[in-house]
C-alpha cells in the first residue's frame, strides 16, 4: 500500500528531534536515526496499525555514515513503488549552532576532536546536495523550541494536526482549588442558591438552580465577557501547540453556581465544534457540618 513518508533531515543541532515530536503528535509513526538502507525493508514489516496513522516520519542525517551516499538510490526505489516521499530540511546559522552546543554541552555527532566550527561547516557541505532536493527548508536560527514547533505545524496539513482537548471543571474552593487548572475563575460574587430553601438541596444541573444563577444581573455580563476571552485565547493556545486546556470554575462548595456557569461555558465551546468535556468535581460531596456555640451542627453554605 502506498504510504506518506516524511524524511526529516538537516544539520545536527537544528531541531530535528523537536520536529519529529511534532510529527508524532500529528499521528505519524516516527523513527529516529534508522539506517537509510533499512527503510525499504521496514516498509515491508507489519508494523503496529492498531490506530489510524497519518504517515511515517524518519529522522535521517549524517550521523549515519552511509546516509549521504545511499539516500538517493533508496528514495528513488520508494518513489518508484508509489510511495509519497517528502524531504524536510532543517538548518541554522553556524553561530546559532555554536551557541546551542555550548548551552547543551553535547558533542557534535561528527565532531571527534576537531574544531566545532569546522565540523559544522563540513556537515553543511556534505548535506548541500540533499538540501537542494528538499521539499521544504526551515531555518531555525532564531527559533525557540515553541517557535520551531509552530513552524512545523504550519507545514503539516491542518487535518493531520491533533485537536486540543478542553476540559471544563467546576469545583468548590472549600475542598481546594483544581490543581490542573490552566484558567481559573471565581464565581462566588454571584447570588447563592444555597440560601433559597427551595433550591438548597438541588444542584447547578437543575434547571431551577440554573435559571436562578443566570437571573443574577451580573451573570450574563460575566458569561459574555468570559466567553469572549475564551474565544480569543483558545485559538492562540492551539497555535502554540497546547495539547490540553483545563478551565476551572469555582464557587464555595462546587454545588450550585460553579456547576451552572461551567455548563454554560461547556455548551458555548462545544457549539464551536471543539473537543470539550465537563466534570463537576465536587457536586456529589456532602456539605460539611460545623458546630455552633448555641445550637446543633449547621451545614456550611455553598
Amino acid at each position: 500500500m502506498p504510504l506518506k513518508i516524511l524524511i526529516i533531515t538537516g544539520l545536527s543541532g537544528s531541531g530535528k528531534s523537536t520536529a519529529i515530536d511534532v510529527m508524532e503528535d500529528a499521528g505519524y509513526y516516527c523513527v529516529d536515526n534508522m539506517p537509510v538502507a533499512l527503510l525499504p525493508k521496514f516498509l515491508e514489516m507489519p508494523f503496529e496499525r492498531s490506530r489510524e496513522i497519518s504517515g511515517l516520519a524518519f529522522v535521517m542525517d549524517a550521523r549515519e555514515k552511509n546516509f549521504i551516499a545511499q539516500h538517493q538510490t533508496v528514495f528513488d526505489v520508494l518513489r518508484a513503488a508509489g510511495h509519497r516521499l517528502e524531504i524536510i530540511f532543517l538548518e541554522a546559522s553556524t553561530q546559532a549552532l555554536l551557541s546551542r552546543y555550548s548551552q547543551t554541552r553535547r558533542h557534535h555527532p561528527m565532531g571527534g576532536g576537531a574544531n566545532l566550527e569546522e565540523v559544522i561547516q563540513h556537515e553543511r557541505e556534505q548535506l548541500a546536495p540533499l538540501r537542494a532536493k528538499a521539499d521544504h527548508i526551515i531555518d531555525s536560527s532564531t527559533f525557540s523550541v515553541h517557535q520551531l514547533k509552530a513552524a512545523m505545524r504550519e507545514w503539516i496539513r491542518s487535518d493531520d494536526l491533533p485537536r486540543m482537548q478542553i476540559h471544563v471543571v467546576s469545583f468548590g474552593f472549600k475542598y481546594g482549588q483544581q490543581p490542573s487548572a490552566d484558567l481559573l475563575v471565581d464565581v462566588r460574587f454571584l447570588a447563592n442558591p444555597y440560601f433559597q430553601p427551595e433550591l438548597k438541596a438541588l444542584d447547578g444541573e437543575s434547571s431551577r438552580v440554573r435559571d436562578f444563577v443566570l437571573s443574577d444581573p451580573n451573570s450574563q455580563a460575566f458569561i459574555e465577557k468570559y466567553q469572549a476571552l475564551l474565544d480569543f485565547l483558545i485559538p492562540l493556545y492551539e497555535l502554540e501547540g497546547k495539547a490540553y486546556l483545563t478551565i476551572a470554575v469555582g464557587c464555595t462548595g462546587g454545588h450550585h453556581r460553579s456547576v451552572a456557569i461551567s455548563r454554560c461555558l461547556f455548551e458555548h465551546i462545544r457549539s464551536q465544534g471543539r473537543d470539550v468535556e465537563i466534570t463537576h468535581r465536587d457536586i456529589g460531596r456532602q456539605p460539611r457540618k460545623t458546630l455552633t456555640p448555641s445550637g446543633p451542627p449547621e451545614q456550611s453554605a455553598d
